[in-house]
């Protein structure tokens, strides 16, 4: 993911999708549009992003919470050929998660919800 605001600072971001690991909902290039929030108001089904538990540089996935945890939330990937979400590395603490994704931004005359996962 990259964006120009920190999402953990900002209220609103817009961040750009890089990877397949949350197709068919965000394909790469995509643009989110998240705001940053807290972790009571969090969802199952929610998609979110969180810093990357296991890196020390900072670095931001965009997951769908799928439960919560002991003091953090589970997050899965859509597409489930990529593992890496926390199959691989855990729970994600809550002070982690930054901000829920609202609107995925395709192209200027695509702007559309993000679909809950069925």
């Amino acid at each position: 993911m990259r964006s120009a605001t920190d999402p953990g600072t900002a209220r609103w971001s817009v961040l750009r999708v890089s990877g397949p690991s949350m197709v068919p909902a965000l394909r790469d290039g995509d643009f989110v549009l998240v705001r940053r929030t807290r972790p009571g108001r969090i969802r199952p089904g929610d998609v979110v992003v969180a810093r990357h538990p296991g890196r020390t540089d900072g670095m931001l996935v965009i997951k769908r919470a799928a439960r919560p945890e002991n003091g953090g939330w589970w997050l899965l990937s859509d597409n489930e050929f990529v593992t890496s979400d926390s199959r691989e590395f855990g729970a994600v603490p809550d002070a982690a998660v930054l901000a829920r994704a609202v609107l995925r931004l395709r192209d200027p005359c695509r702007i559309a919800r993000i679909p809950k996962k069925r």
